[in-house]
């Protein structure tokens, strides 16, 4: 993909936000709370509120609805038919296929804690973003973070 201009990326960046926003509030309206295993899971990963953190099972991550949006998402693989997990802050997406895998829950609590520590949606996705579009999602940092902390934890 060619990278998206600073230009692009500050317009898309609050409908992102907003986006992220609707599936967190969806998902902890209706997804399920962590079980005792993952709590103490999260705990390991440094989750400050982990009592707010729902699961939510679902056949397909859902895809922004804006056109330009859902474009940079597929092309930058952020979100993909592939795609088995995503982490709105305090929701997360566990793809049916994939509940219950512990590695990919721990990988999305991390993502939680990162969401904690960064400050919320905006701080979070843009950084996390930044790095998808700039750097490429499978070697962005924020990326490869979870997928060391989950193997340390999930060996």
């Amino acid at each position: 993909m060619d990278a998206i201009s600073p230009q692009a990326f500050e317009a898309l960046l609050p409908l992102a936000c907003a986006w992220a926003e609707e599936q967190e509030q969806l998902i902890l309206a209706r997804g399920v709370r962590l079980t005792e295993a993952q709590m103490a899971d999260a705990l390991r990963i440094g989750i400050a509120f982990s009592d707010r953190v729902r699961l939510m099972k679902t056949d397909q991550i859902p895809l922004p609805k804006h056109p330009e949006l859902r474009s940079v998402a597929q092309e930058t693989g952020l979100l993909s038919p592939d795609t088995v997990g995503l982490t709105v802050r305090y929701g997360i997406y566990i793809h049916s296929t994939a509940w219950g895998a512990r590695q990919l829950v721990v990988h999305e609590l991390v993502h939680v804690r990162q969401y904690e520590q960064l400050g919320g949606f905006d701080a979070f996705l843009r950084k996390y973003l930044g790095e998808c579009v700039t750097i490429g999602y499978p070697h962005a940092p924020l990326e490869q973070e979870a997928h060391v902390i989950a193997a340390k934890i999930c060996p």
